[in-house]
């Protein structure tokens, strides 16, 4: 995977923004200003994604490519590395994962604005 597919991806989701709010090089995926995903732009070797605690621990124990969440609560995030370790179906579902963690702690005022992009 490409980080120009991983962009379009991650792009297309409902209420999805992206910037770089820490340097030029740190691209950050937000849905309705809470982040849900960032890389590299530059070197593009891993991806950082929320991911629920549990899941989390099972995810790593499973794969030597999904590691605690570089410079991120490592609880609540991974890092998942682009060395072709991790299938791009399991690399999507968690970006999926990641997006549906933030959207489902969104207040209901934020979810039905969401609901009507």
């Amino acid at each position: 995977m490409d980080i120009e597919f991983y962009r379009e991806y991650c792009i297309k989701k409902p209420g999805v923004t992206e910037s770089f709010p820490f340097d030029n090089n740190i691209l950050v995926f937000k849905v309705m200003n809470k982040m849900f995903a960032l890389c590299d732009v530059d070197l593009f070797t891993s991806v950082n994604l929320k991911c629920d605690p549990e899941r989390s621990v099972q995810l790593r124990e499973q794969y030597e490519g999904i590691i605690p969440g570089y410079h991120m609560n490592k609880t609540h995030w991974n890092t998942i590395q682009m060395d072709g370790t991790i299938p791009d179906k399991l690399f999507l579902e968690l970006i999926d994962h990641s997006y549906e963690l933030i959207v489902n702690s969104l207040p209901k005022k934020l979810k039905e604005e969401l609901s009507n992009l």
